[in-house]
Parts: C-alpha cells; sequence; structure tokens
C-alpha cells in the first residue's frame, strides 16, 4: 500500500475474493471485478460484471415456498483471455507452478496491473504482464493488454479470448440455492476480422445486452463460436528477449442506456471506432485527473492511503456518467452480488460527500427516487396509510425488495425477515432531499420535485401518528429500527415495536422540514403542489402538532431505543466474547443457540446514535426542544456510553457513526473506531463479506467523516458552518468542495489553524460561520484562522 497504490504480492486463493472486489475497476455505468482472465468462475475466482440498474426478477422455491427476488443480473463476462503450450493445459495459479505474482491497483490512473511468472514442465518461464482498465471517459468500453515474454527456449502460446454469455448469479454461497440463471438468447457472430459479438437479454426484464470485442496482435485472429460463447485464437511464437502484446478492447451498451437505437449495433459501432490501447489509456487517465481534482483530498499515512481507495471505489460506482442514468445507491457498489444489488438507505451516507463534489450525481440519485414516488404513494396506501412509504429495499421500480425470508448460516434455518419495517427509509430520503438543496443552492429541484417528496414522507409520518390520551402525546406504532436486531417485542405473536427514538425524531424533523418548505415556497408554486396532492387545508396544522408532539421515550435519564427497551434483559457480552472469536453478528448465534435477541439489550448498529450522526449538537437539542424536551449535554453522554456498550457492530456502517460521535462526546475512543470504519472492507472485518461486494456506505461515510465530521461542517441557511473538534491522530488534513456555484474551494487544518480558500470567480462571498465569529470570504481570497481549544 502507498498513497497511489493498492498492491497485493503473491498467489492466495483464500484471498481471491476480496482482492477482486477491492480491484473492481468501474465508470459509473458498470464495473468488472478484478479476477485473473485467465480464472473461469468456481469457488475461488468469481469474474462478475455489472450495470448500474440492471436487474431481473426471478423465483425460486425456498423451505417449500415460492419466492420472487430482484437481482442486479451479472453480465456476460468480457474478461476472459487464457494461454497454454500447443496440446497442453490452460495455464492458471490453480493449476501450474506460479514463480511470482504482483497485483497492482494504480488509484491514480485508474488501473488495474498484474505480473505473473509462471514456471513450465521443460524449464522455461512464462512472463505475463496485463494491464487492465475501464474507461472513464468513454464509459462504455474497456481494454485488456497482455504483453507476454518467455525467459529460456523460444515457444509456441496458444492465447484465447472470449466474450461468455453463461454466466450466472452464483458469487453468493448463501443465495446459490436460489435461481440464478437472468440471461437468455445468448447469440454470437463475427462483426468484422478481429471482432466479435454477443448479444442476450434478461429473462424477465427484458433488457437486452450488445457486446462486442476486438483482438490486436501481430498474429493471425481466427474466431470460432462455442455456444455460448464468441472466441477468438491466436497462435503467438514468443523468442526470449522479445514481448508481444494481444490486446483486447470490449463494448457493453444495454437497452437502458440513452441515445441509442439497438445495443448490440451500438457496442460493434463504438468497439469499431476506439483508437488503441495507448491513446485509450491517455483520454482514460485525463478523466481520471479531473475526478481527482474535484474530488482532493489529503489526509496523511495509511488512514489517507485508505480513504482514497475508498473514494476511487464511489467515483467508480457513482461518476459523473451515472447522472445520466436512472439508478440508485448500490449497497454493495457494482462489486459483487451481495444484498441482489439493492438500493437500501446507504444514500444518507453517500450523498452528504457527493453534495459537495459531484451535485449533479446526488441530483440524479434524488430523482430515482422521486420517479419512483407514486409506487411509495401506492405502498403506503396498501397498508391504510397515506403519503408515501418508501421501501427499504429497492432495485428497478421501487416495489419493496426486501426478502420476507433469510438463511442464518450458522444454523442452516430460513427464517422470517422483518426489516421491511425499516420505515425510517423515507426520513433519510427526506434528509438527503434538504441537504442536497442546501449544499448545492438548487431552488429549482426544492420547489419542484424535492417538495414533492418532502410533502408525501411528512404525510405518511403524519398519518402513521396515533393519539395516546394516557401520554398526552403521538405515537408510531409496529416499525423496526435502525438497529435491525431487534424487530419485535419478546414472544409477541406480531412484528414490529413501538416509538423507536431515532424513527419518532426524523419523523417530527421531517414534518417541520416540510412545513417550512411550504411555506417559503413561491405563491404560484404552492398552488400547484396543494393542488396536486390534495392537500387537504387541515393538513398543515395536524402536521405542526404532531411535530411538537411524538413521544420520545425514556429510561434511565436517557433516551430509550424503543418503549421498553428499558425491561429488555441484559446480555452475558463477556461471556459471548469469550464463546465465540466474533459476535458481531450476535442475532445469527442467539438464533442458532434457539434464543432470540429481541429478547436482550443488543444492538447490531448505531440506532439512537444515529440521532447524532445526521445532526449537530445545536441542531439536535433543537429537535428534542421543539418535542417539548430538554436534552442535556449529559443525558446525551449517558446515551452515547449506555449503547456503546450494549452494541455488536454488525454493520460496517457503526464503526463509522460511533466513530463520528465520539470525536465530540469522548475524543479519547473516537480512533479505535474510525480506524474501524477505514479498515471495514480492506481488513474484510465482517468476515468474507468483502468478497462479495464493497461497503459503499461505510466507504462514502469515512470520507464524510473528515469533511464534515471533524469539521463540524453544515450548511445551512446559506452559509458554511464549521465547528472543527481536533483528533491527535488525524491532525492535519485538507479538502476541497464545490459549494453553491463556487468550485474547488479549499479547507486545511494544520496545527491548530484553518484555512478556507476560495477560488477566483464572479460568484458571491461565502459566509463562514464559526462558534464565536463570522467571517466572509471573498472569491480569490484565502481565510487563515487561528483555533483555540480546538475550537475556532
Amino acid at each position: 500500500m502507498t498513497a497511489w497504490t493498492w498492491e497485493y504480492e503473491g498467489y492466495d486463493p483464500a484471498e481471491e475474493r476480496l482482492r477482486e472486489s477491492l480491484c473492481t475497476l468501474g465508470s459509473g455505468r458498470f464495473a468488472t471485478r478484478g479476477a485473473l482472465p485467465e480464472c473461469a468462475a468456481d469457488d475461488v475466482h468469481y469474474p462478475g460484471t455489472y450495470a448500474a440498474g440492471c436487474y431481473n426478477r426471478l423465483t425460486s422455491v425456498v423451505a417449500g415456498r415460492r419466492v420472487e427476488n430482484e437481482d442486479m443480473v451479472n453480465l456476460p463476462n468480457w474478461l476472459p483471455l487464457r494461454f497454454r503450450r500447443p496440446g497442453g493445459a490452460w495455464l492458471t495459479p490453480d493449476t501450474a507452478p506460479v514463480l511470482a505474482h504482483r497485483q497492482a491497483l494504480d488509484l491514480d490512473a485508474g488501473l488495474l496491473e498484474r505480473v505473473t511468472r509462471y514456471g513450465l514442465d521443460d524449464g522455461r518461464v512464462l512472463l505475463l504482464r496485463q494491464q487492465r482498465l475501464v474507461h472513464m471517459a468513454d464509459p462504455h468500453l474497456a481494454a485488456l493488454r497482455t504483453e507476454f515474454t518467455v525467459e529460456g527456449d523460444p515457444m509456441e502460446l496458444e492465447v484465447e479470448a472470449a466474450l461468455d454469455g453463461g454466466v450466472t448469479n452464483s458469487g453468493v454461497q448463501r443465495y446459490r440455492g436460489l435461481e440464478g440463471r437472468h440471461l437468455t438468447h445468448v447469440h454470437t457472430d463475427t462483426a468484422a476480422p478481429g471482432t466479435v459479438w454477443l448479444r442476450c437479454r434478461t429473462r424477465t426484464s427484458d433488457i437486452r445486452i450488445g457486446m462486442a470485442a476486438r483482438l490486436t496482435c501481430d498474429a493471425p485472429v481466427t474466431e470460432t463460436h462455442e455456444h455460448p460463447r464468441a472466441v477468438q485464437r491466436v497462435l503467438l511464437v514468443l523468442e526470449p528477449g522479445r514481448t508481444i502484446a494481444v490486446d483486447k478492447t470490449v463494448a457493453l451498451h444495454t437497452s437502458r442506456d440513452p441515445a441509442i437505437s439497438d445495443p448490440l449495433q451500438a457496442a460493434v459501432d463504438r468497439v469499431s471506432a476506439a483508437p488503441g490501447f495507448e491513446a485509450l489509456l491517455k483520454s482514460h487517465l485525463t478523466s481520471w485527473g479531473q475526478l481527482w481534482r474535484r474530488a482532493e483530498i489529503e489526509v496523511p499515512g495509511e488512514a489517507g492511503a485508505i480513504l482514497r481507495l475508498h473514494l476511487f471505489h464511489v467515483l467508480q460506482t457513482l461518476s459523473p456518467h451515472t447522472a445520466d442514468l436512472d439508478v440508485g445507491v448500490p449497497a454493495r457498489g457494482l462489486h459483487g452480488e451481495a444484498y441482489r444489488g439493492h438500493v437500501f438507505w446507504d444514500e444518507l451516507f453517500v450523498l452528504p460527500y457527493l453534495n459537495l463534489h459531484f451535485p449533479e450525481v446526488s441530483r440524479a440519485l434524488l430523482h430515482y427516487r422521486h420517479r419512483r414516488l407514486d409506487r411509495a404513494r401506492a405502498a403506503a396506501r396498501a397498508v391504510g396509510r397515506r403519503g408515501a412509504l418508501y421501501p427499504w429495499q429497492s432495485g428497478s421500480d421501487g416495489r419493496e425488495e426486501t426478502q420476507r425470508l433469510h438463511l442464518n448460516p450458522r444454523s442452516g434455518r430460513w427464517l422470517p425477515d422483518h426489516s421491511h419495517l425499516q420505515h425510517h427509509v423515507g426520513s433519510a430520503i427526506a434528509y438527503n432531499v434538504w441537504e442536497y438543496c442546501e449544499a448545492s443552492g438548487d431552488a429549482e429541484f426544492l420547489h419542484t420535485k424535492g417538495a414533492e417528496m418532502l410533502l408525501h414522507i411528512a404525510r405518511f409520518w403524519a398519518d402513521s401518528a396515533t393519539w395516546d390520551e394516557h401520554l398526552g402525546r403521538h405515537r408510531i406504532r409496529g416499525v423496526v429500527g435502525p438497529d435491525e436486531y431487534h424487530e419485535a417485542y419478546p414472544d409477541a405473536e406480531q412484528p414490529g415495536l413501538d416509538d423507536n427514538a431515532y424513527t419518532n425524531v426524523t419523523a417530527a424533523w421531517v414534518l417541520a422540514r416540510t412545513l417550512d418548505v411550504l411555506r417559503d415556497l413561491p405563491e404560484p408554486r404552492r398552488r400547484e403542489l396543494v393542488e396536486r396532492a390534495e392537500l387537504d387545508e387541515d393538513e398543515p396544522a395536524n402536521w405542526e402538532e404532531v411535530s411538537r408532539t411524538l413521544h420520545v421515550p425514556f429510561h434511565d435519564h436517557l433516551i430509550s431505543q424503543f418503549e421498553g427497551y428499558g425491561e429488555l434483559a441484559e446480555l452475558d457480552w463477556d461471556g459471548y466474547r469469550k464463546r465465540y472469536d466474533d459476535i458481531r453478528r450476535l442475532d445469527r448465534i442467539l438464533e442458532a443457540e434457539g434464543d432470540s435477541v429481541n429478547r436482550y439489550k443488543a444492538s447490531k448498529q448505531a440506532d439512537v446514535l444515529m440521532l447524532g450522526y445526521l445532526f449537530s449538537p445545536d441542531e439536535l437539542r433543537g429537535i428534542f426542544r421543539r418535542l417539548g424536551y430538554r436534552l442535556e449535554e449529559e443525558t446525551w453522554r449517558r446515551t452515547v456510553d449506555y449503547y456503546l456498550a450494549r452494541t455488536s457492530h454488525g454493520s460496517t456502517l457503526s464503526g463509522l457513526v460511533h466513530g463520528w460521535i465520539l470525536a465530540r462526546a469522548r475524543r479519547s475512543e473516537a480512533w479505535l473506531f474510525c480506524q474501524e470504519a477505514l479498515r471495514g472492507d480492506v481488513a474484510d472485518l465482517q468476515g468474507g463479506t468483502t468478497g462479495e461486494g464493497i461497503h459503499l456506505g461505510a466507504m462514502a461515510g469515512t470520507l464524510d467523516l473528515v469533511q464534515r465530521g471533524l469539521t463540524g461542517l453544515e450548511t445551512r441557511e446559506g452559509a458554511l458552518w464549521l465547528d472543527p473538534v481536533p483528533l491527535p491522530e488525524l491532525s492535519s488534513y485538507g479538502f476541497s468542495l464545490q459549494y453553491q456555484g463556487h468550485w474547488g474551494v479549499r479547507l486545511r487544518l494544520e496545527s491548530g489553524r484553518l484555512e478556507i480558500a476560495v477560488p477566483s470567480s464572479g460568484g458571491l462571498p461565502i459566509d463562514v460561520r464559526l462558534p464565536d465569529r463570522t467571517v466572509c470570504v471573498e472569491p480569490g481570497e484565502t481565510s487563515r484562522l487561528l483555533l483555540a481549544d480546538g475550537h475556532a
């Protein structure tokens, strides 16, 4: 690992899936895992390719029930390129002696390079060097250069390249009992000498896929078609000391792409017009250079190197090319098949970073939610509510994709899954709308699609709230909070919990913000919105009341995760840590023992403490004050300590949120959790999950931890608010951002000093508000401020 290179030395089959995920290359349109091109999919290797938003729905029989699942489709494999001595066995690291092997991901260039030395049985050595890219300038292109050199005597080498349409979705072990053959009608042919194509379609969503490959080298290329593969072969004569290169250039289109007619013809035309590898690499490097300038981050040491890797994968999944697509934020990136490529609430951790660097991408991701507003309204009607009920898991069309059964690998049992009751996803969407508009100044979006989503999400919360005469407050019943462990009360027949604090507080915030937006809308737009939504005259007044009277439970002078949480049993944490090496998935451990996590004060990840992640201390106190509660600093400190001792951190998001909170609440322990968040994927702390796809929310969240968490940066009331907290382990860092039309605003903290530089432009000055002062930074100016006692 260096500042710009992620490197693996030696071949280790046990590590291959992890390396494939972390060495994935993508363009924001599609991505391909970092699998070795000579290796087919098996228990060691998994060469998956995924296009953003390309889903298909299949039905399987599980535990005697028919279960329907929608998956992000593993597309035809464009990687295959294998080689052998004529008449001999194909060489792979699993079947031939590997004398040396190195794989390096160049983050600066968006380039994956591998070098392998194969030992041959007659004393010769075959040196293989490959460079791979998924083109960031033309997001439909990919290229693979393979260089062969022989050491010893001359030899012949047969090289076979292919496009393989016989792939399935089989990259996640626990899904392998489910139907995974998504592609049908696979056809291949030759487009021109040296160029072959493959076309197919998905079985139910009927997405057409076109792929074309051009093979270039100094030897004649022959084509054959061996269903479901298009195959190209060359015979190389290798002389010692003379390197021969074989270049494979590939184009991929689907029928979901804009501005095309036929995906196959588009792929053939694109690959035919593509320049050679060197020219492709040059334009690719230019595009990556532009991305790195917009997303510049400077953090020293190992943390900085990991953050740059995280940023690399965020940009490959959600690049400016994504802004043209109708897609959401896939929780596991375009890097694997875990979670079936579904869209959860992870955008809550991703958009705050994108808002200040690539606001056009944030806007497109919010458009994805707006296009599915009608489906969310239908879901609310189906449960007898008004407004919009967004799904916990979303895919192609916005229906609820959450499975109703899930497998516990520890017990082998299929169990009911009630996570669709995580209705707080609607509040996350509303929060993202508000934060995007505050950061970008995009009044047009706020006054149109943003206001419409806010209104219907607020309406759902108001309609979900019921009045409790005994409490004299409104309550929201039958939900599941972010914790996810607790889906029901102990021994209850029905799932769901009452008055989840996170759900109720964020619902109150949504109602208050929506009322603000309605008040501030231009009158003509307000009238249009009210008419279109058929807003009753008394609804805003009811929202106002509910926003001030939602119940927040407390016990022992701290915030309860939900009503009745304080009555649950305490868990023997020390006992379970002694009995099990890893208790992150405590729910699976307890179920396998015949017990239930519903009985205990035990959380998978931050729930109540998520409130401290979303809202600054002042804003959180203001929300509680509006609800009629006093949230003293001591109460919050007790709440943090209480849940920190009762959380197993079974999600990669948990360390991130706790590190964020502790940076202000208990600074001495913050870095431990920050490290957990940083290392979650690179060290595969979840035990094999990273090989199934990276955790995009956690990766983006670590970037935002530096951007907003440590700086206290907020975008509200037309100003940049800053309240830095010093973290000894991260005392020097800097980054650039885009804020309300200002490109390349630069913030740097070092040695107790804060520097803010605004590039020259014709824009307005930026108001920067600190705890003890306000400064106005004009375009072209740099403001340098001395920090005292950790605050500006």
